[in-house]
């Protein structure tokens, strides 16, 4: 598929079926674990987030995500290939703004590899989030590493 990681906007349905789809292709494959971020209307001191406005260090992404893709790679022998897609600008509460799929020989590898995939972009991804209230005011947003 896409050799994109950053996509404008929220992660479509659409383009989430594409990769979904994509995986009947596969036969070295048995399994396979998606992780599906979606902007939480969470209430923080009595304002609603009506969104997040991602930002990203462009120029970084794909090297870092590459890094990320070659450890889980070199921790998980099975894994068979690993898609990220991450919003950048602004992403309602409601909408997708990040989609991991992992494809590997066998389930237990992909869950782990998946799992473990996520908590490195949370981690290493050079992207921020500036959470913006239903008053319009912001936030800028610290990943929750826990």
């Amino acid at each position: 598929m896409s050799n994109n990681i950053l996509i404008p906007g929220p992660v479509t349905h659409d383009l989430i079926t594409a990769y979904l789809n994509a995986i009947s292709n596969r036969t070295d494959a048995g399994g396979h674990s998606c992780f599906i971020g979606q902007v939480r209307a969470d209430n923080i001191a009595g304002k609603r987030v009506k969104a997040i406005e991602y930002s990203a260090y462009e120029k970084m992404v794909r090297p870092e995500a590459d890094q990320i893709i070659n450890m889980i790679l070199s921790e998980f022998d099975d894994v068979k290939s690993i898609d990220i897609l991450h919003s950048v600008g602004i992403v309602k509460a409601g909408e997708i703004s990040l989609f991991v799929l992992v494809s590997a020989g066998h389930r237990h590898h992909a869950i782990q590899a998946c799992s473990k995939t996520v908590e490195l972009i949370k981690e290493k991804l050079p992207v921020w989030k500036k959470e913006i209230f239903n008053d319009n005011s912001h936030e800028w947003k610290q990943n929750n590493l826990a």
